[in-house]
């Protein structure tokens, strides 16, 4: 009998593990009921004057008639084999995938950059002692969860540079939307990069890439300045065979900007620049554009319409962290952006976590799953039928969000995060599979006619 009792005890034990392993899994491929309390990619401050108070140190720095989750299915078995990522190869440029610049190390810059990230204090000061200090220790120890294939490399590197052209194309994103400060800035724990655009540029080129803009905050930005910063982007950069600019189903060609942490400027102050009444207005000048802004929050949304953008995207790869960043508000977002005239770019990513960064933030963490994390933002992401789709991230190693080949390791004090089962390009295929049926399904959405051309789309200036 006792034996008989031992063995009842241990099923059951067994049995409420699994159900407890379940739940936890289930919780990362759905929103939270609740709205969490400190965003991925902001270093949290309390709300200020209406707005939050952003004192960055890491930057972010993305069915005709069949439902969400009949659109398609994909990934499980995507294939590690990649097809070519040159010229020959299929990419689609209504797929933007963000790319960051902003890593160096001793053999290439004389020293760790990014790589040897802070940890992140907590914004209250009462509990901020409770989590530890100090910054990362490259090469063992970086700031990631995981580990990059091509160890702590240099974004100056060509060879690194080559290969991520190579990765970005096999998962067939057709725009890198490339992280940019003006001349001289750059984010809290990095070097000014802007001199490697024409590099970048070059890269994307062989690789029949295009490169978009993803204009980051720094101390002074404003609708003036952002004026400036798209004046010398167009005149430096806009006549390269890889600059994108987006095209309209009527056929217009513009160039396409990213403004993030767009809330930070009112929108009265956006609307001089973005309304063709604005006192320095770029409608219908040769520096008109498509400026697409960050929405975070509901409240958001009429900040965008006032502020005369083209449309809004959302980059935060935690569901459920907020209202632009919760697959289930996507449907909706399209619906307030087609009655506005507005593009809407959901941003997708595979996972998150910066625990590495920000060791206080495990509540925002969202497992991977093996990839069905990443299927279900990519459901979520073609239910809305969107124009674009974004990729959060193709390498922001900080926040976990990455598609770049990752490997595993263990060092004496750390153990990485992988993609194991799948091999290191498993985020590669999955994306290009992905990227392939979205292609197909939007074909099939235009034939319907039932998706109007966008009300923003405006005449050739």
């Amino acid at each position: 009998m006792s034996r008989l009792r031992r063995k009842a005890c241990v099923a059951l034990f067994l049995f409420t593990t699994f159900i407890f392993g379940a739940m936890m899994g289930l919780r990362t491929l759905k929103p939270s009921d609740g709205f969490p309390d400190l965003a991925p990619g902001f270093e949290l401050q309390p709300m200020t004057g209406g707005k939050m108070d952003r004192r960055s140190v890491s930057r972010p720095r993305d069915a005709s008639t069949a439902s969400a989750g009949q659109a398609f299915q994909v990934g499980s078995n995507a294939k590690e084999v990649l097809p070519n990522s040159g010229t020959e190869g299929t990419v689609f440029y209504d797929v933007h995938i963000f790319y960051y610049t902003w890593y160096g190390n001793p053999h290439t810059d004389g020293r760790y950059i990014h790589w040897d990230h802070i940890l992140v204090p907590h914004w209250d000061p009462q509990i901020a002692p409770s989590y530890p200090r100090g910054r990362h220790t490259p090469p063992e120890d970086i700031g990631s969860s995981f580990y990059p294939e091509l160890d702590p490399y240099s974004s100056r590197d060509p060879d690194v540079l080559e290969s991520h052209m190579e990765q970005i194309g096999a998962s067939a994103a057709g725009v890198l939307v490339l992280s940019w400060y003006p001349s001289g800035l750059a984010d809290d724990n990095g070097e000014p990069v802007e001199d490697l655009v024409p590099a970048v540029l070059d890269a994307a080129y062989r690789h029949n890439l295009k490169v978009a803009f993803h204009i980051q905050p720094y101390r002074g930005r404003n609708e003036q300045t952002v004026r400036d910063n798209v004046k010398y982007i167009i005149d430096r950069y806009g006549d390269h065979g890889a600059f994108y600019k987006y095209i309209s189903s009527t056929g217009t060609s513009l160039p396409l900007f990213y403004i993030y942490d767009s809330y930070l400027t009112p929108p009265d102050s956006w609307a001089e620049l973005l309304t063709p009444t604005g006192s320095h207005s770029v409608r219908g000048s040769a520096y008109d554009s498509v400026f697409i802004a960050l929405i975070v929050d509901e409240r958001h949304e009429r900040d965008i319409v006032a502020g005369g953008f083209d449309g809004m995207y959302t980059y935060f790869a935690s569901n459920g962290f907020s209202f632009g960043s919760s697959h289930r508000n996507w449907k909706a977002i399209k619906a307030f952006c087609d009655g506005n005239g507005l593009l809407f770019i959901p941003g997708v990513g595979p996972g998150y976590v910066d625990a590495s960064v920000r060791p206080w933030n495990n509540h925002n963490t969202r497992n991977r799953v093996n990839g069905r994390y990443y299927e279900t933002a990519l459901q979520a992401a073609l239910g809305a039928r969107p124009e674009v789709v974004a990729i959060t991230s193709f390498n922001e190693w900080h926040e976990g969000t990455q598609i770049e080949r990752a490997v595993p390791r263990k060092t004496a004090t750390r153990v990485y995060l992988d993609y194991r089962p799948h091999g290191a390009g498993h985020y590669l295929a999955l994306t290009r599979r992905w990227a392939e049926q979205f292609h197909k399904e939007k074909a099939r959405w235009l034939a319907t006619g039932k998706d109007p051309t966008p009300l923003w789309v405006k005449a050739e200036p």
